[in-house]
C-alpha cells in the first residue's frame, strides 16, 4: 500500500472530483442528490483547506482517498472520508481514518456520516467508535449520526 499524504491546495479539485463521484452512493441511499458533497464548490473545497488537515492517498498518480479533520477544545472533528468506489473495501478508508487520527493524539473523535448509512457506521464501529446521537441538519433531509471516540 501506498503512504497517505498530507494534501495541499493544488489537490482541491482533484479531491472535489472524487467526492462528487464517492458520494453518489450516499445520495442514492437517500434518494437525495442535493446533499452538501455533491453541491460543494471548489471555492468551499479550498476554504476547507485553511480550516483542516486534509490527507490523501495516492495510487497511480490519482488520488483514490481523502480525509480531513481539525481539532478544537481537545476534540478532532473528522469528516468527508472517501475512496474511490473502485477502489473501496481494500482497507484504504481504515488506513485514511488511523492516519488522521495519530495525527492528533490525545483528542476525542468525533464524526457524522448519514443514519441509514450501514457500511459507514459498520467502518467506524470496527473503528472503536459509537453513536452517541442522531440529528437532522437544516441544510437537507437526511438524519445524520454523530459518533465518538
Amino acid at each position: 500500500m501506498n503512504p497517505i499524504e498530507q494534501a495541499t491546495i493544488k489537490d482541491a479539485e482533484e479531491i472535489l472530483s472524487l467526492q462528487k463521484l464517492a458520494y453518489v452512493s450516499e445520495a442514492e441511499i437517500y434518494n437525495d442528490y442535493t446533499i452538501h458533497p455533491l453541491t460543494q464548490t471548489l471555492e468551499e473545497s479550498k476554504q476547507s483547506f485553511e480550516s483542516s488537515l486534509v490527507l490523501k492517498y495516492v495510487e497511480d498518480g490519482n488520488i483514490i482517498g481523502s480525509v480531513r479533520a481539525f481539532e478544537k477544545e481537545g476534540i478532532c472533528y473528522i469528516g468527508k472520508l472517501m475512496v474511490h468506489p473502485d477502489h473501496q473495501n481494500k482497507g484504504i478508508g481504515r488506513r485514511l481514518m488511523q492516519e488522521i487520527e495519530s495525527r492528533f493524539p490525545g483528542a476525542v473523535y468525533e464524526l457524522f456520516t448519514g443514519s441509514k448509512s450501514v457500511k459507514n457506521i459498520s467502518l467506524y464501529e470496527k473503528l472503536g467508535y459509537k453513536g452517541f446521537k442522531q440529528e437532522k441538519l437544516p441544510v437537507e433531509d437526511t438524519v445524520f449520526l454523530y459518533m465518538r471516540k
